[in-house]
């Protein structure tokens, strides 16, 4: 009986831990929306990597966090959202996250693609590609 007692308490901790990380990510995923729909790259900076690769329609370039959030003030003070949306969201096997949305800003509409990896138990964007529609 202590045995299955133990079990059961075990069992429940590892569902809780899960259940925490998962709201987590979410909770990244849904700050990330906030950014993006708000155009503020040091609310979209706190979740950068180390090392984020940016691209505009194809042209990508890797900068460090503190550059691409230069790079991404610049892009929101020339093409400020008027509104932002994912319209899809996933996880690989490896556990790295993704997100495609829809980003509507003054010279037009975008799709944007957002991946974050883990690190240090926390998801971080480790790339955004804007692709014009």
């Amino acid at each position: 009986m202590k045995r299955y007692l133990i079990r059961t308490l075990l069992l429940g901790w590892l569902f809780l831990l899960g259940a925490g990380a998962a709201q987590a990510q979410a909770d990244n995923l849904g700050a990330v929306r906030a950014a993006l729909r708000n155009g503020s790259s040091r609310e979209l900076s706190q979740y950068f990597a180390a090392t984020v690769e940016v691209s505009f329609d194809g042209d990508k370039q890797s900068y460090n966090s503190t550059q691409a959030e230069l790079i991404l003030k610049d892009y929101f003070a020339k093409n400020a959202p008027s509104s932002f949306e994912f319209i899809h969201q996933g996880e690989s096997q490896e556990h790295i996250q993704y997100a495609i949305g829809r980003y509507v800003g003054r010279t037009g509409t975008y799709r944007v693609y957002v991946k974050l990896k883990p690190s240090r138990g926390a998801p971080v964007i480790d790339t955004l590609d804007f692709t014009k529609e």
